[in-house]
């Protein structure tokens, strides 16, 4: 059998703070977030099916990611548990769209929670392979499958 890497992009916004940070990241403060998924797996064959020669449709892979990741991550802010629940609740008058998480937001924490939310989703078969996360157009971080057993 054929084994492949499929890589799909996606693009979200989504603002976040480190919480007491040493720096100016403790601010909230945005970014224009570039994600690259890729799966492994066998290529499927079956001739003269429409599917023949895919590890996994581009399409359903895009809808995983899309219902999955993106919606839920676009546009929100992201926060750490141990934010003060005074700022906290002054926050929730300015937006609906919080994700406060049991952890830093730093770009690594949210490849894991990425990786996290995806690995059981994949069809049977496909594995996550990698994900890129670029926090700036020159900084990104990278989570690999077999460096996380």
């Amino acid at each position: 059998m054929t084994k492949i890497r499929v890589t799909k992009r996606f693009h979200f916004e989504m603002a976040h703070a480190l919480h007491g940070y040493d720096g100016l990241c403790r601010n909230i403060h945005g970014h224009s977030y570039n994600l690259e998924i890729t799966i492994y797996g066998n290529v499927f064959r079956s001739p003269g099916d429409p599917k023949d020669g895919m590890v996994m449709d581009f399409h359903e892979l895009k809808m995983l990611v899309k219902t999955h990741v993106t919606e839920k991550l676009d546009h929100a802010l992201m926060v750490n548990r141990l934010i003060d629940h005074r700022h906290l609740e002054a926050l929730q008058l300015t937006t609906s769209r919080i994700l406060v998480v049991d952890f830093q937001p730093t770009t690594e924490n949210i490849l894991q929670y990425i990786a996290d939310m995806l690995k059981p989703l994949l069809p049977e078969g496909v594995t996550l392979y990698s994900i890129r996360l670029y926090e700036t157009i020159t900084s990104f971080a990278e989570w690999v499958a077999s460096d996380n057993p």
